[in-house]
């Protein structure tokens, strides 16, 4: 008599990539998302209180602006992750956040025109973006990887240089700066981090930032380093109001002004996009990366009617991807439905903003620092000890890091010379790109021209 097979059920297999690497599950995937939406929140916060106190807001306008930053950041980074049509978002793991470099000319804009000339000026350089984005994009995506390597470097030092003022406190001068206690529990979740890293595996291991964030604030406690007293005074529920501050207006001298922010930004973006595409082995095309800075652009005309801010792509969450090992953009597009959640419910964004500072700053220098271990990596396949190289990353490297160790170094230049180097990101991009071309395309064509007579 011939055997009947026996049927085993099949399993369904889990969703894979193009590039082979398979999603996490769902549950991993909103985990993974509220890591991100954490480590990103700290640096949202600080573009609109930056700007609430230069342009002289109230408490109550101050966090209607950070309400909206965070609202809208999180639209752009579920637009850049998942992708909008055909024309919006670079479909890469990132994070989008409020941009500095747009700091200084929205407070310069309020104090001489007032709020609705910053946010009218915004949505026309939004919309100037938008359509000079893919042109800007073929400009910008041929960076040798010296270029793109100083940019990512300089980007993680800078950051490196805040972190210490979350740990010990904004003024050096002060009696009580750096405390023996908040070193000690930047210290300690630090190394908690590390621990995890080091002896667990799966999921748990992936969500060591989160669980390190969540053990210092426990550490905390019983160290009075806490204050949740905010929490309690937060309405559960706040929309975003369009137009908050009036119906914008539209100077043409500061839209111009905003619309070169906006190609700042760009550049600001772009060696950042194509770090993210490095790291995550999947290089980016001309039209990628026009997608990646159409959606910037689309920030700069949302943060105009609902009074937030230009987005950029935000480094530490980069960190945080490579830390993680964690490449799913579904992950960053669940960061970034927690933000948009986060937008809408002062009280719960209220509480997130109440974690101790040294707990936050522990935990973002590892992620900042990871930043500049890959700019690092970057330089090291740029052939450091080939031509000029060496001489032109130092020289981009120093002058990127000028406004970080001495930020107002500047204060005395034009306004459009503080625009593009008084930002780190952007002074060491422009040195690098302009000596990178005397030194080898002028150089070339020097060479080209002598041999032909």
């Amino acid at each position: 008599m011939p055997l009947k097979p026996r049927h085993i059920p099949l399993r369904r297999p889990r969703p894979v990539r193009a590039d082979g690497e398979r999603h996490p599950t769902a549950g991993r995937t909103v985990g993974l998302g509220v890591q991100h939406a954490l480590v990103m929140y700290a640096g949202a916060i600080a573009v609109p209180l930056m700007f609430g106190a230069g342009a002289g807001l109230t408490g109550p306008a101050v966090g209607a602006l950070v309400n909206a930053d965070v609202f809208v950041a999180g639209l752009v980074t579920v637009v850049q992750s998942l992708g909008a049509g055909r024309f919006l978002g670079v479909r890469l793991p990132l994070v989008t956040g409020g941009s500095f470099v747009c700091v200084t000319p929205m407070i310069m804009i309020a104090r001489e025109y007032g709020l609705p000339a910053v946010y009218g000026s915004m949505i026309a350089a939004g919309l100037f973006g938008m359509l000079v984005a893919l042109p800007f994009a073929r400009l910008l995506r041929a960076f040798p990887p010296l270029v793109s390597g100083v940019v990512i470097t300089v980007v993680g030092l800078a950051l490196i240089g805040a972190a210490p003022g979350m740990i010990a406190g904004p003024d050096p001068a002060a009696a009580d700066y750096a405390p023996p206690a908040h070193l000690a529990l930047a210290g300690g979740v630090i190394g908690f981090m590390l621990l995890l890293r080091r002896f667990l595996r799966g999921f748990l291991a992936q969500v060591s930032v989160l669980l390190a964030l969540l053990a210092g604030t426990l550490a905390a406690l019983p160290m009075g380093l806490t204050d949740f007293s905010g929490v309690a005074d937060a309405d559960w529920l706040g929309l975003v109001t369009p137009f908050r501050f009036g119906a914008p207006t539209f100077p043409l001298a500061r839209v111009v002004s905003m619309c070169v922010v906006m190609l700042v930004v760009f550049a600001e973006s772009t060696a950042q996009m194509i770090a993210v595409g490095e790291a995550v082995e999947r290089p980016l095309t001309d039209r990628a990366l026009g997608r990646g800075l159409a959606a910037d652009g689309l920030s700069g005309v949302l943060g105009g009617a609902m009074n937030s801010f230009p987005d950029t792509v935000f480094a530490g969450n980069i960190g945080l991807t490579l830390m993680t090992g964690i490449r799913s953009r579904y992950v960053t597009a669940a960061g970034g439905v927690v933000m948009v959640c986060l937008g809408t419910l002062p009280k719960l964004g209220e509480l997130i903003a109440s974690l101790p500072q040294p707990v936050v700053g522990g935990a973002s220098l590892m992620c900042f620092a990871t930043v500049a271990a890959v700019g690092i990596d970057i330089l090291r396949r740029a052939r450091l000890d080939r031509g000029d190289n060496l001489l032109i990353a130092a020289a981009a490297i120093g002058t990127g890091m000028l406004p970080v160790v001495a930020p107002r170094i500047y204060h005395r230049f034009p306004e459009w010379w503080q625009l593009v180097f008084g930002s780190p990101s952007t002074a060491a991009l422009v040195v690098a790109l302009g000596l990178h071309f005397v030194f080898h395309h002028g150089r070339r064509r020097a060479e080209g021209a002598s041999a032909a007579g």
